[in-house]
């Protein structure tokens, strides 16, 4: 089924987008998962494949990239979930089961997060931080009423506004929905919508 997109934000196809030098982005957990965890790299679609030349453009380009510490989160969760998918016990455990009574896989996770996350912050990304007190939660909140994301997202968005960031690489479909941000895409369903809606722009 057709995901109905309701698009706010500019929506940047970087199939044809060049990265300019100036340009501060934010990158999605998606996009660094399949940068920094090998199996994922294995079973990338064609257009996914773009993520990784425009990330690389944008070294060439001068341009800079920022990750969230709250990627970390979304990141270890994903790799643990694909290391147990991968592992022998996929069906014979559940998620609790595998996290604590194999310690020899615990430690493949464990190893597998941290070199992720090490390959993000000392090869890509500087970090930027987010406060999260009460009012960015309730701003957060807020979000959460008007716009489709998830609760990863919504503290993303927020760490974005903090330090006044406003674009962002992903393959997450939900950010098209945010006003008074770009969004840099090689997701056809939301590109296809941007272009629909007269939000898909050529810089």
């Amino acid at each position: 089924m057709t995901v109905n997109y309701t698009v706010k934000a500019d929506v940047i196809d970087i199939a044809t987008d060049s990265p300019q030098k100036g340009d501060i982005f934010l990158v999605d957990t998606n996009v660094w998962y399949w940068l920094t965890y090998p199996p994922a790299s294995l079973s990338l679609t064609a257009y996914q494949s773009n993520y990784s030349n425009y990330i690389t453009d944008t070294f060439t380009a001068g341009a800079t990239l920022c990750c969230s510490g709250l990627s970390l989160a979304e990141l270890a969760h994903i790799i643990e979930r694909e290391e147990k998918r991968l592992s022998s016990y996929r069906s014979s455990s559940n998620n609790k089961e595998y996290r604590h009574n194999y310690p020899s896989e615990r430690t493949k996770v464990v190893s597998r997060v941290k070199a992720a996350w090490n390959r993000v912050k000392n090869i890509y990304a500087l970090q930027i931080s987010v406060e999260l007190d009460e009012n960015t939660v309730d701003n957060a909140l807020t979000q959460f009423s008007t716009q489709c994301l998830d609760g990863y997202d919504l503290f993303i968005l927020e760490s974005m506004k903090q330090e006044s960031v406003n674009k962002i690489i992903t393959d997450d479909g939900d950010y098209v929905t945010v006003p008074g941000i770009q969004v840099f895409t090689a997701n056809p369903g939301a590109i296809a919508a941007a272009r629909n809606q007269g939000k898909l722009i050529t810089r």
